[in-house]
């Protein structure tokens, strides 16, 4: 139970609560426990219709502040639980190597294939190290090496989108962060091997575009992908914070939204709880859904990939008018 009280969203006291008293129930001494069989059953399912309820009604605002939540799995964590060897890579070759974005190569079933994510930290201390997932310029020309690499040795390329947006600073413009994130969305739209990107937490602004080019894009259930997080919209729109409820809704950050409005191919179940509720589960879930994808895209040749991936984003935002 110590790892679910990072959990402290309002929304989920009731769950929170009815799990406690299951744990405490699970202290009776066994010899005891049949008398109370009957209760700890009512509980159980009183939980599993409580999670579903409360999952199933969401609000734009309540996912972004779930898939914040420090037990949410991470890119490192997906990439331990579904590939069978991998290594990460470390460096851009210009001197730095951020430990915001993580890349690498493992085996994924019996395909080797390039990896990239964003990596948040798991606490404080570890969050500072990580710059809380926001990539320097330094990260982009690290992807973009391995990439490369991808390229040069015909390896697909995984991205795992998770990040509130690139690093904001000042530094960070001196060392050219548009730059940087703009010669990816260029490169990565020339490559000729298949590219999957995935939305695992939050996929904000131009910090999830730089890595977020590809034939297809997923999304888990409950991330969310933005131009700009709720909180920076409602103070750009309407000079108050407060206003960030009005923003999710209207920003259309959910999967469900964006997968209507065909800017992402899929969206990823997750387990009842969300991903952080058992994340063994959730990365089978999604091995299986990239492997899947993966091979319809090996069927292809390079030259229909490259043409149906531009195709792909040249439709994103058309609308007609009467």
């Amino acid at each position: 139970m110590a790892h679910r009280k990072v959990l402290l969203l309002s929304f989920l006291k009731p769950v929170i609560e009815l799990e406690y008293k299951l744990e405490e129930l699970s202290q009776i001494p066994i010899e005891n426990i049949f008398s109370f069989k009957k209760q700890i059953e009512s509980i159980r399912n009183k939980l599993i219709i409580l999670k579903k309820d409360i999952f199933n009604s969401l609000t734009p605002l309540q996912r972004l502040h779930l898939v914040r939540q420090s037990d949410r799995p991470t890119t490192l964590d997906y990439i331990s639980l579904m590939m069978n060897n991998w290594i990460e890579l470390h460096g851009d070759r210009g001197g730095t190597d951020d430990p915001a974005l993580v890349v690498g190569i493992g085996k994924l079933s019996r395909q080797t294939v390039i990896f990239i994510g964003h990596q948040r930290g798991k606490d404080t201390k570890d969050n500072v190290i990580r710059n809380f997932g926001m990539a320097s310029p330094g990260g982009y020309r690290k992807a973009l090496r391995v990439m490369k690499h991808a390229n040069k040795f015909n390896f697909p390329i995984l991205t795992f989108i998770d990040t509130p947006g690139a690093w904001a600073g000042i530094e960070a413009e001196r060392l050219g962060q548009g730059e940087a994130i703009a010669v990816n969305l260029r490169e990565m739209f020339s490559f000729d091997v298949p590219i999957i990107c995935t939305i695992i937490g939050e996929g904000g602004s131009g910090g999830a575009l730089g890595i977020g080019i590809g034939d297809k894009i997923l999304m888990l259930e409950y991330a969310v992908y933005t131009v700009a997080t709720p909180e920076a919209c409602a103070a750009i729109l309407w000079k108050d914070s407060t206003k960030s409820l009005i923003a999710a809704e209207s920003l259309k950050i959910t999967s469900y939204d964006l997968k209507t409005l065909n800017i992402i191919d899929d969206i990823v179940q997750e387990p009842l709880g969300g991903s952080q509720a058992d994340s063994k589960i959730a990365a089978s879930i999604l091995r299986e859904k990239l492997i899947l994808e993966l091979n319809l895209l090996l069927k292809l040749s390079s030259e229909q990939r490259k043409r149906l991936r531009y195709q792909k984003f040249r439709k994103i935002g058309t609308f007609y008018e009467n």
